[in-house]
């Protein structure tokens, strides 16, 4: 919450660029990391709520909110989705880890994003990017960690023994999944990897 009452009060239409451009957001931008390694703590449903809240009011086109978000932190599901990666994925389910719990990574909970099978604007997975975006600044600012996943849903829409865990989903009609995010209170710390500045260009 700090970072936005940052960005709503540096970014009035009477107030000037910050010099150093530096303040709590861009931090947060500048620190957050894709975590792949979680402690089993729960995360409360309050502050998962509270990423989802922060999520769906991400930039969409038209504001039509063309997005289902279902947040699953049931060890059960999480452990019942896991079983069949095993089997359709084993190098992504990671078995062979002696600190494995489950197929996201051993996240906590997971953020499940669905849009609509068919895409009339071309932006649909664009609008679902930029909830997860704004999903994983957030946790970043309440010190958790997440992962941005296609995989396991990519697995869950296409292997006809997990249908019984999308149903649990209760999507809406001719909605898909298509993205996940992993939630967690992170038990590693990556560096950040390096980012090619070189393509970043002026054009006169």
């Amino acid at each position: 919450m700090a970072a936005m009452l940052v960005a709503a009060s540096c970014c009035g239409p009477d107030r000037k660029p910050d010099p150093n451009m530096e303040n709590e957001v861009t931090e947060t931008i500048m620190a957050r990391r894709s975590v792949r390694q979680y402690s089993d703590e729960k995360v409360p449903r309050e502050v998962l709520e509270k990423l989802a809240v922060l999520g769906v009011n991400a930039p969409n086109a038209m504001n039509r909110q063309d997005w289902a978000v279902r947040i699953v932190d049931s060890e059960e599901y999480l452990a019942g989705v896991t079983a069949i990666m095993k089997e359709r994925m084993p190098m992504h389910a990671k078995a062979y880890d002696p600190n494995f719990r489950n197929g996201f990574r051993n996240a906590a909970a997971v953020i499940f994003v669905a849009i609509p099978e068919e895409d009339e604007t071309s932006m649909l997975a664009i609008n679902a990017g930029l909830l997860c975006e704004n999903i994983c600044l957030a946790a970043k600012s309440f010190g958790l960690g997440t992962c941005i996943m296609g995989a396991p849903t990519m697995m869950m829409t296409s292997a006809p023994e997990a249908k019984p865990y999308i149903d649990r989903l209760e999507l809406p009609e001719g909605y898909r999944l298509v993205i996940c995010v992993g939630v967690g209170y992170p038990a590693e710390a990556p560096d950040a990897k390096p980012r090619d500045l070189g393509k970043i260009r002026f054009i006169d």
